[in-house]
């Protein structure tokens, strides 16, 4: 037994060393690729390669979703391009501070803004750092090429045109193709996205389809394919084609075009709620408009005396909805009209608009600037909730009236509304005994100033929702008066500033500033017998306080030259 361990032992000493064994080419696909006689630190290059992920297709650095305005800074965008340090040193923070990717990388980088508001001027701060996503399930390397560029789209030839008309010469066509369906039935059954309720911006389903809300797309031409949707309010106009002798063959000017189809209640469902005629209004030819007292006949298009009656020339449709996005009412006005046979086209509109049952609508001033003549809406903010607002829009924001007496004590409860843009001075008189008591007095003409309930905040735009209270201003209170013992206020001055917001194209008015000033004057007190009359006066201004256009950004050019002195010759 030891002879046969002693012989183990002398064989084991003449084996060769042992080496490390070497990746074969099967395990390593960047080593065979090297070749078999690459050295060592190609190999280790190559398997580093193969761990580190793939060179980013975007560049955060360069992307920028708050640069909104064309060649103009945007406030607190701090990659705006077009801002410079002035600029950063007026901003009070930074709108988007990270930019980053696709956030279903493994590996990302990300670009950080910030201010420095402890230097002076205060100045942006610019970081691009590595961002790691801590998901286990995350993509590391985006190798679906298809995705990572536009296909070449097919030209259109002799042989293919007849397929690609078929496929793509209908209103509507579906951009994937056949090859990227993958079983999509097998993929997505029918009750796996199912929903039971309707939600802000989802088309509104009919029976066969979903609920019409024509308006042009290309031209000014009608297209039918534009689907409602739901809490979205909308108003559009467009054009349609029409002649006398085919009128009642052109189902998009018949009244049964548009109630024809019951709405579902909730998507999916079985639910059907029929379209209403609220009410009808006829139109002649000179524009004279007369609404009919019976709303229940159906009045379809007809030829009379060369004349085609009862077309469609509006619709206007409100849908009723409960907090849970069932709808439960849907009613349609129509305004119908006349056309002769010269007529070609028609312009018709369309609305709709939505409200929620059991509450009050509340009208709108602007959508989404105010509109010069329309009131400015207001309201009061009651402890942990939003803005609460009148129905009755001419009575929120109000001032004194002035009555043919000027009796100030006549004009008690006598208010006008504050108009947007309007400039308005009303006032009264008031005379005044030495029986008068100054604290009475003062409190009669403070309530008839500023009515009963004068309001807290106004609406920075004319459709600014009562849920969002940062859009709304908070009106300022200023008080000036004498140094007197008894003082009485003798005016109300409402100044009301706002600017034009958005682009120089369609600049919508906004209200940032409203300010109520009461002054107050001395009463001293009068020898019996004698009497004193004073002047109580309500004004609003409305001031533009808008930046002017940059020297770039002029209306109209100018052109400064000037004409030859033989311009004109012979002519004077």
């Amino acid at each position: 037994m030891a002879a046969a361990l002693r012989l183990v032992a002398f064989l084991f000493l003449l084996l060769p060393p042992l080496r490390p064994a070497e990746p074969s080419a099967e395990a390593d696909p960047d080593a065979s690729a090297a070749g078999p006689a690459a050295p060592p630190e190609t190999r280790a290059a190559a398997r580093e390669r193969s761990r580190s992920g793939p060179a980013p297709v975007t560049d955060v650095a360069k992307l920028c979703v708050c640069d909104l305005l064309v060649a103009q800074c945007d406030v607190n965008c701090c990659c705006d391009p077009d801002c410079s340090a002035a600029d950063f040193s007026l901003f009070t923070t930074c709108s988007v501070p990270i930019v980053t990717g696709d956030n279903r990388l493994c590996s990302q980088k990300a670009a950080v803004y910030s201010l420095d508001v402890e230097a002076n001027p205060p100045e942006r701060i610019f970081k691009l750092i590595d961002q790691v996503n801590p998901s286990f399930f995350c993509i590391h390397a985006t190798n679906y090429k298809q995705a990572l560029s536009f296909s070449s789209p097919e030209m259109p030839t002799s042989e293919n045109f007849d397929r690609l008309l078929k496929e793509f010469g209908s209103t509507t066509f579906s951009a994937e193709p056949d090859s990227w369906d993958m079983n999509a039935d097998a993929q997505n059954p029918p009750d796996a996205n199912e929903t039971y309720r309707y939600e802000y911006g989802v088309p509104i389903q009919t029976v066969d389809a979903f609920l019409r809300l024509p308006s042009p797309v290309v031209s000014s031409w009608c297209s039918d394919v534009n689907p409602a949707a739901f809490l979205v309010n909308q108003a559009t106009k467009c054009t349609r084609s029409v002649s006398v002798e085919k009128c009642g063959s052109i189902r998009a000017v018949s009244m049964l075009f548009y109630i024809n189809s019951s709405i579902l209640a909730v998507p999916k469902s079985s639910q059907m709620i029929n379209i209403t005629v609220q009410s009808i209004v006829v139109q002649s030819l000179n524009g004279m408009r007369t609404s009919l007292n019976n709303s229940d006949v159906l009045r379809l298009p007809m030829i009379l005396d060369e004349l085609c009656i009862n077309v469609v020339l509006g619709v206007s449709y409100h849908i009723t909805y409960t907090d849970a996005g069932e709808i439960i009412e849907a009613a349609a006005s129509f305004v119908l009209g006349a056309i002769n046979k010269e007529a070609l086209s028609i312009q018709q509109s369309f609305e709709i608009s939505f409200t929620q049952v059991n509450t009050k609508p509340v009208p709108l001033s602007g959508n989404p600037g105010y509109v010069v003549g329309l009131p400015l809406r207001a309201g009061f903010l009651p402890q942990g909730s939003g803005i609460i607002q009148n129905t009755n829009t001419y009575g929120q924001l109000t001032i004194l009236q002035s009555t043919s007496d000027q009796d100030c004590l006549a004009a008690q409860g006598a208010r006008t509304p504050i108009l947007f843009g309007y400039n308005m001075v009303s006032g009264c008189k008031l005379r005044i005994t030495a029986a008068v008591k100054c604290q009475p007095l003062a409190q009669t003409l403070l309530d008839l100033l500023k009515g009963q309930s004068f309001p807290e905040y106004v609406a920075s735009f004319g459709n600014s929702q009562a849920h969002d209270v940062l859009d709304w201003v908070r009106i300022t209170h200023l008080h000036t008066s004498e140094q007197s013992s008894c003082q009485i206020p003798v005016s109300l001055e409402i100044a009301v500033k706002w600017t034009k917001y958005g682009s120089l194209v369609n600049p919508q008015a906004r209200i940032v500033n409203v300010t109520a000033t009461i002054t107050s004057t001395a009463l001293k007190q009068l020898p019996s017998g004698r009497e004193r009359t004073i002047a109580v006066t309500s004004s609003v201004v409305f001031t533009d306080i808008s930046s002017p256009a940059e020297p770039g950004y002029k209306a109209w050019p100018t052109i400064n030259a000037k004409l030859p002195f033989d311009f004109f010759f012979p002519f004077v």
